[in-house]
């Protein structure tokens, strides 16, 4: 079973990326009105994450019970295809 803050890390991370890419919630409403999320700096943003994301499945490697590791794997394909990476 996913341990719940490892399930919440990586669905911050991912949101964070996807609101930068103009997928805005309620929780990342506020970074787009403060000027967080400029095209330029959304890009950043987002590949930020990604980098983020990918280094820990780097470092956790081996380490993951299932669902965690598809649930990172899941993750970062996503931001990849979204990306264009």
């Amino acid at each position: 079973m996913p341990h719940p803050e490892f399930v919440g890390l990586v669905n911050t991370l991912q949101a964070t990326a996807e609101a930068a890419m103009g997928e805005l919630n309620a929780a990342t409403a506020s970074a787009a009105r403060d000027g967080l999320l400029t095209e330029g700096r959304a890009r950043q943003t987002a590949e930020r994450s990604l980098k983020l994301l990918t280094m820990l499945a780097e470092k956790t490697r081996g380490n993951l019970d299932f669902g965690e590791a598809e649930l990172l794997t899941d993750a970062i394909g996503a931001l990849r295809a979204r990306l264009g990476n």
